[in-house]
């Protein structure tokens, strides 16, 4: 399955009985040479109380982390495999409750929990400098960096388009201050009121087409430092479109979301025996 380019080998738990999905297994699954090739892998499993639970790999085999346009697929493969009633669903990842639902225009939107940290204004030192940077822990902790800050010497790249993502994200996110887990690296650009967006995902350890949770960071962080106003268009690197929605109260981020296509790809199976 495919959101907006951020690409998972999805797995139905309740028709593999059995199976035990262990770190050996995601790599091998997404190994784009040797295997199916995926940034993750995505299970579902039946649940009494909820549509479904949710479980999620990085490529590398990690776990503990939301993601968001995976959530948004699940949310379209629980509809395809029969598991909701209507358009609406709601369902379990990583102990958290989530919704989200099938909108008519065919587009999936996912409801996320509000961020547990946020921080503004600090610098990070990489590519031989020193990078103002922001910080919001949307479900999986992201650095925002927008590239055009009058203090952030990106210039000599000419654009957003010529930035070395993989190599500048790998060294922010192995930063000792954010250890033991590391964070996810984004580098935004504003552009005619939308976000153009690329980022590096820990647990891949490469840039990715798109990252849901890291296109809501941006968003939340542009609203402040940019006075942009929700929904807010986020144009990934697989330059589709995605949708952050959200509300201020008592300067706290409420009912926030995020809106884009989803799509089965192909299906198959694999012999995990040879």
């Amino acid at each position: 399955m495919s959101g907006t380019g951020n690409d998972f080998v999805f797995i139905d738990e309740t028709i593999n009985p059995g199976l035990k999905i262990e770190r050996d297994l995601v790599s091998k699954l997404c190994n784009r040479k040797n295997g199916i090739g995926a940034d993750g892998v995505v299970t579902l499993i039946d649940s009494v109380k909820y549509d479904f639970i949710m479980n999620y790999y990085n490529a590398d085999g990690s776990t503990g982390s939301l993601c968001a346009n995976g959530a948004r697929c699940a949310i379209l493969f629980a509809s395809k495999s029969g598991r909701l009633k209507n358009s609406t669903a709601k369902f379990l990842s990583n102990d958290e409750e989530f919704s989200g639902e099938i909108l008519t225009d065919g587009n999936v939107k996912f409801n996320l929990n509000p961020p547990k940290k946020i921080k503004y204004n600090f610098k990070v030192k990489a590519a031989d400098q020193l990078i103002k940077a922001n910080f919001v822990d949307t479900g999986s902790p992201h650095v925002v960096i927008k590239i055009d800050e009058p203090e952030n010497n990106f210039n000599f790249f000419n654009s957003l388009d010529n930035l070395p993502v993989d190599s500048i994200g790998r060294e922010i996110r192995y930063l000792p201050e954010f250890a033991p887990s590391g964070t996810n690296v984004n580098f935004v650009k504003i552009i005619d009121g939308a976000i153009k967006i690329r980022s590096y995902e820990r647990g891949v350890e490469a840039e990715t087409l798109s990252c849901g949770t890291g296109s809501v960071a941006a968003a939340i962080i542009t609203y402040v430092t940019d006075g942009l106003r929700p929904p807010i268009k986020i144009i990934t690197k697989e330059n589709e479109n995605l949708f952050v929605n959200f509300d201020i109260e008592n300067q706290k981020v409420k009912n926030v979301s995020l809106t884009g296509a989803a799509k089965i790809v192909f299906s198959g199976e694999i012999d995990l025996f040879n």
